[in-house]
């Protein structure tokens, strides 16, 4: 997706009086700037979902996409480990009537079904737009760790990847990305460019209010972005 259509498709969400886009759109504009994400494809039926696993591979993910669903997992709307057809059938019917169960009212646009990251450690990476400084970029370790540690550091944006590894080097549990207990140190290249990356887009879409891309899965060689969110001012 090329600079002009992200911003096409921010302003008709806008127009709309959407604020959240949905993953789907998310993961293209990421990939848009080179940030690696999971293969996946929106289901709009059982059959569908069934194709597309069977195309990316099991174990797979399922997730609903409905813009008035923005905390998927709390809604019951995210099944994960899914390892073949008829586990995959179950699981869409399952996040459809656990979305609905939530929200009577939600619009639900399909089920993304998303190839299944392999393990790694967990890290965050975010922006918000403050009104003094602009857009300011976050780092720290991700999934559970982020509310529990609260191990996060913050630049304005953008950042170059030296700026980038610096952020890194800064937090907390940096150990743990260097590897402990005979674990291998993670892609810190990757990570650099990435976190320098996303500054990068929230720079040249400066109506995006809020980025969070919360868990990225970091290897001894590259990573993955497992799951994005973007807010609209």
């Amino acid at each position: 997706m090329r600079k002009e259509e992200i911003s096409i498709q921010i302003e008709n969400f806008q127009k709309r009086g959407e604020k959240f886009l949905p993953e789907p759109i998310c993961e293209e504009i990421l990939t848009s700037y080179n940030i690696p994400t999971p293969t996946a494809y929106l289901a709009k039926n059982r059959e569908e979902a069934v194709k597309f696993a069977q195309k990316i591979e099991f174990p797979v993910v399922l997730k609903v996409v409905s813009p008035q669903i923005i905390h998927k997992s709390d809604a019951g709307g995210v099944i994960v480990g899914i390892k073949n057809e008829e586990e995959i059938k179950t699981a869409f019917d399952k996040i459809l009537e656990n979305a609905r169960g939530y929200n009577s009212k939600a619009k639900i646009e399909g089920v993304y079904v998303q190839k299944m990251a392999p393990p790694g450690r967990e890290v965050i990476i975010g922006s918000i737009k403050d009104r003094q400084f602009g857009q300011v970029i976050m780092f720290g370790l991700g999934g559970i760790f982020v509310e529990v540690l609260k191990d996060v550091v913050f630049r304005v944006a953008p950042i170059d990847k030296e700026e980038a590894r610096e952020m890194i080097n800064e937090i907390k549990g940096l150990p743990i990305l260097k590897g402990v207990r005979g674990e291998k140190q993670i892609d810190f290249d990757s990570l650099s460019a990435i976190l320098s990356s996303i500054s990068q887009l929230v720079v040249d879409f400066p109506k995006i209010g809020q980025l969070d891309i919360n868990p990225i899965r970091v290897y001894p060689k590259g990573l993955y972005a497992v799951d994005a969110r973007i807010i609209l001012e």
